[in-house]
């Protein structure tokens, strides 16, 4: 009997703690950088002509309590900007804090505009250390408009980060209830809510607050971050240069002369590049300037193509998009200048 008493006394006592163990919320930490999400526009109607970034983290959490049922939310302002001006040092900034709050939070969700965020989610794929999930949402409609489709973007990201089944799937994009990789993301509607898409589809859903999970991302770096960025300054001038019927190798020169330390060719198809900016581009190479192949074609990858590609020692930017090659060019040169090395590494991510 004493024995039986025991056990029930113990029992009784162990119901409790597990139970709020059971309840225990994932922590997701919130980094703002301002965008479309905290824009205030002059009418409920108005889409376009709005303020971005007028809302601060606490404004977004103050309208959205209930994401305080799944996650224990905290958040702070990196910046408040409109993404198109997106800076080397608001990136080298976010980094920084991300890889500071390794450990202290289960999950990171960057709130950010959708002009760059294709390209700040890939910069922070090359240089975050991948142990807990992270990802960038935001919106197309400000926060004042009817319909604001930010409200459930960022609701369904932190439900995300705080999903144990994403984590190791690199920096993703959610928006439109959809989720994507860093690396193949991209945004291809000017107005519509359903802009982000990838040429090999999504990575999974986000369904009723639960992720389904479609496809696994590829190139997804392990352990350490491929690019440490701490005590950079800048990163390195690279230009874009697009190819079009016409071109005269006039863009590529003016590069050249503003100072480019390397260079993206957005080519047509199969990073094919115009004969006269051919010309000035082999010039910029035999300067010593890396001159990378990409394509606007807008999916697909830029492989082997003229013999004299190779002889002027372009680099083959594979399946990546002129400006995601772009940043891998930047973080590549911060390491190394040579041209058969950066194909490596090209190669690789």
């Amino acid at each position: 009997m004493i024995l039986f008493l025991i056990l029930l006394i113990t029992l009784l006592l162990l119901v409790p703690l597990s139970s709020v163990r059971a309840e225990r919320k994932p922590s997701v930490h919130l980094l703002a950088t301002g965008g479309t999400i905290a824009g205030k526009a002059a009418s409920e109607t108005a889409t376009t002509g709005y303020e971005a970034g007028a809302l601060g983290v606490k404004d977004l959490l103050g309208s959205l309590p209930e994401a305080q049922n799944f996650a224990q939310v905290t958040g702070e302002e990196i910046s408040s900007i409109d993404s198109k001006d997106m800076t080397d040092d608001i990136w080298f900034s976010l980094a920084e804090r991300a890889n500071e709050l390794e450990g202290e939070t289960d999950g990171l969700v960057v709130i950010h505009g959708t002009d760059t965020m294709e390209e700040t989610a890939w910069f922070l794929q090359l240089t975050v250390k991948p142990s807990i999930p992270l990802v960038l949402t935001g919106a197309m409609r400000p926060a004042t408009a009817v319909s604001a489709d930010g409200p459930m973007n960022l609701l369904n990201a932190i439900r995300l980060a705080a999903h144990p089944s994403a984590r190791g799937k690199g920096v993703l994009v959610m928006m439109n209830d959809t989720i994507f990789s860093a690396r193949n993301v991209t945004k291809g509607n000017t107005l519509s809510l359903d802009t982000f898409r990838s040429p090999d589809g999504p990575l999974g859903y986000m369904n009723d607050g639960h992720p389904c999970w479609c496809a696994l991302p590829v190139h997804v770096p392990e352990g350490e971050a491929p690019f440490d960025v701490k005590g950079l300054h800048r990163l390195p001038r690279v230009y874009i240069i697009y190819g079009h019927a016409g071109a005269d190798g006039a863009m590529v020169r003016a590069a050249v002369s503003a100072g480019a330390e390397g260079l993206v060719y957005a080519g047509c198809g199969n990073g094919s590049i115009h004969r006269e900016d051919e010309k000035a581009l082999a010039k910029a190479a035999s300067q010593g300037i890396p001159v990378v192949r990409s394509s606007h074609a807008g999916s697909g990858s830029v492989i082997s193509a003229e013999a004299s590609y190779e002889e002027e020692g372009f680099i083959r930017g594979g399946s990546l998009s002129p400006q995601k090659a772009r940043i891998l060019l930047q973080l590549s040169l911060s390491k190394t200048g040579d041209f058969r090395d950066i194909q490596k590494i090209f190669d690789r991510y």
